[in-house]
């Protein structure tokens, strides 16, 4: 018989785990977050501005298409790492 192991809190993520998450926006964001001539690049925009967008799409205090859904599937916390893993690339 075999087990299913809880996920691991989000501050127990590793480096790697937030890449993979990361790596779905990646189809609409561009690799590395720098989508040419489409409006949605966001690599190397500020964590906190990534951040508070990602929360008001999964609160549904932003329009969107198809964010709010992408946002609904993570944590707080979890959105946070996406932000700062983005925030990061300059």
């Amino acid at each position: 018989m075999v087990h299913a192991q809880a996920p691991a809190p989000a501050s127990n993520v590793s480096d790697f785990q937030v890449q993979l998450w990361a790596s779905s926006c990646m189809s609409c964001h561009g690799p590395g977050g720098k989508a040419v001539g489409t409006g949605l690049a966001i690599g190397g925009k500020p964590a906190q501005e990534l951040y508070n967008k990602l929360l008001g799409y999964k609160n549904g205090k932003l329009p969107a298409t198809v964010m709010h859904q992408h946002a609904k599937g993570y944590s707080d916390e979890e959105l946070s790492r996406i932000a700062d893993h983005f925030a990061s690339l300059k």
